[in-house]
């Protein structure tokens, strides 16, 4: 058997063991890529952020490239266990560990801090002083504003000048929340925050142009997060923890919606459906700083279910897929453009409603909500 064939095989074999069977980065199946510099297997999207490492990591193909006896044998004594007992021995509980879905910045910034810079020893995480881009509250530019973020007194703070003493806005870590929004926001190093004030949701969209910036604002947002829910929650555990530093959507999109009395027109809202605080969110469009309603959802046990409405054309409904939201006090009735939508939507709510989201309220947070509808 040719060498080449032989070592392929083995690091075939290699792959498919266990520890080794998910990409050392993102943790996509199936890897077909290995750093011979680093001793991991990785898959196809992080073995290019490797390319950019030539100092640190060199990669190959396990399928199509030729791979030295030497190579064989150093990745048969490495693999992905030891690198990430070397790599990520002191990661913060708090750190972001990205998955393959997530967005570029997070995946590339996380294999660059692990190989590059080789940090997470977690010193000054709970504090961050620095500019970014953020958008006007009632305007599309985004403008450099100076944010300080602090785990002592738990606030994050913007200012409008970078000397001014004085605040624009003192925001508490209580309720915040941070989610890479590139579409959205329209860079690929987008952030979105999210708050509370005055019992409403907030927005703030800012982008910061270095990707290893955003990510240690995004990191930090985490470490201060994770240090006022300690004490709150106390004696919460870290695995109860982890799923409420930051969170994703459960589903956004458009939907058309009508009012309590349901003759009311039909209006396009951009909604988003919050598994972690059971929230149904509305606003005008998707980059609205502040929410127009809310609209807390329950369980099937205290009277909350979803269910396909007929098609509806009147009142001024231009879509054609319907869906019904029912609660104790009120039905809400929902209007989709495409029927793909309308299931999604009910798969989504169904999720909620049947408690089965694999992150659900807290201790904590779900002390804070009382079964109230906040229609605007």
């Amino acid at each position: 058997m040719a060498s080449w064939d032989r070592n392929t095989i083995i690091l075939l074999d290699l792959v498919k063991q266990p520890e080794n069977a998910r990409c050392a980065d993102c943790g996509a199946p199936d890897p077909d890529w290995a750093s011979y510099k680093l001793g991991v297997f990785v898959c196809l999207n992080c073995s290019g952020t490797h390319r950019d490492l030539t100092d640190v990591s060199r990669v190959k193909s396990i399928r199509l490239d030729n791979w030295e006896d030497d190579l064989v044998e150093f990745m048969r004594r490495n693999g992905n266990a030891v690198a990430k007992a070397q790599y990520e021995k002191s990661v913060p509980a708090f750190y972001y560990r990205p998955q393959q879905h997530d967005c570029v910045v997070l995946r590339d910034q996380w294999i660059r801090a692990k190989y590059a810079r080789q940090e997470f020893t977690g010193k000054n995480a709970g504090f961050c002083d620095g500019t970014l881009w953020k958008k006007g509250k009632n305007k599309r530019q985004f403008q450099k504003r100076r944010f300080v973020l602090s785990q002592d007194d738990f606030t994050l703070r913007y200012f409008i000048k970078e000397d001014s003493k004085v605040a624009k806005a003192i925001i508490s870590v209580r309720n915040m929340n941070a989610v890479f929004q590139p579409e959205k926001v329209g860079h690929q190093n987008g952030l979105q925050i999210t708050y509370m004030t005055e019992d409403r949701t907030r927005n703030l969209f800012v982008y910061h142009e270095n990707g290893q910036e955003i990510v240690n604002w995004f990191n930090a947002v985490r470490a201060v997060r994770y240090a006022y829910l300690r004490k709150a929650l106390a004696p919460a555990n870290d695995s109860e923890l982890m799923p409420l530093l930051t969170t994703r959507s459960l589903k956004e999109g458009y939907m058309e919606k009508t009012g309590p009395m349901q003759w009311e027109p039909f209006k396009r809202r951009w909604f988003v459906l919050c598994s972690v605080d059971r929230k149904l969110l509305y606003f005008k469009t998707p980059m609205d700083a502040l929410e127009l309603g809310a609209v807390f959802i329950g369980t099937e046990a205290h009277g909350f279910s979803v269910r396909e409405t007929p098609t509806r054309g009147s009142r001024g409904s231009r879509w054609r897929y319907g869906l019904t939201m029912e609660t104790p006090d009120r039905n809400f009735i929902f209007m989709c453009e495409q029927e793909l939508e309308q299931r999604d939507w009910i798969k989504a709510f169904q999720q909620v409603i049947a408690n089965i989201s694999p992150t659900t309220c807290s201790r904590f947070e779900y002390r804070s909500h009382k079964t109230v509808y906040i229609v605007r």
